[in-house]
């Protein structure tokens, strides 16, 4: 069996994360663990004064195990990515190539046109604009409005 190139890689990308990561919780577990030196004074001052180096010390413990364990995820992501992809690319290599069928073309069916209404025109009338029209129609709703509040 042969092993290729990206696969070697994603081999190799996987196992640096995989440590990384165990050596930044081994870390963690270490700082933990360590000494705990709680201080105790009666001069707000002094307390802070001595106070500060510690948690200053601390923050960049806890900052550097954060980004270490951050990029060591990111390696064995990418590892695992890495090896997905070769262990699919070979099943599509040897999926045979299907023919698409050709369908007849279906001809263009009109559309149905908007019904206009007819325009009646009588002898000596004027031609009706749109906004003629409008005016009548609200003319003839509040007619039938009235109407119906009349009775």
């Amino acid at each position: 069996m042969k092993i290729d190139r990206i696969e070697t890689s994603g081999l190799v990308v996987l196992f640096v994360g995989v440590a990384l990561l165990a050596f930044t919780f081994f870390s963690a577990y270490g700082f933990l663990v360590g000494k705990l030196n709680i201080i105790a004074s009666a001069d707000l001052i002094q307390f802070f004064g001595t106070a500060l180096a510690p948690l200053v010390e601390a923050a960049i413990r806890i900052l550097y195990l954060a980004i270490m364990g951050w990029i060591s995820s990111i390696l064995t992501i990418r590892g695992v990515q890495l090896l997905k992809k070769e262990k699919e690319a070979i099943p599509a290599a040897v999926t045979p190539v299907v023919k698409a069928e050709k369908k007849p073309e279906a001809s263009p069916q009109p559309k149905p046109e908007a019904k206009q209404k007819p325009q009646v025109k009588e002898v000596g009338e004027p031609a009706k604009t749109e906004e003629a029209e409008k005016k009548l129609d609200i003319e003839e709703t509040t007619e039938i409005v009235e109407m119906a509040s009349a009775e």
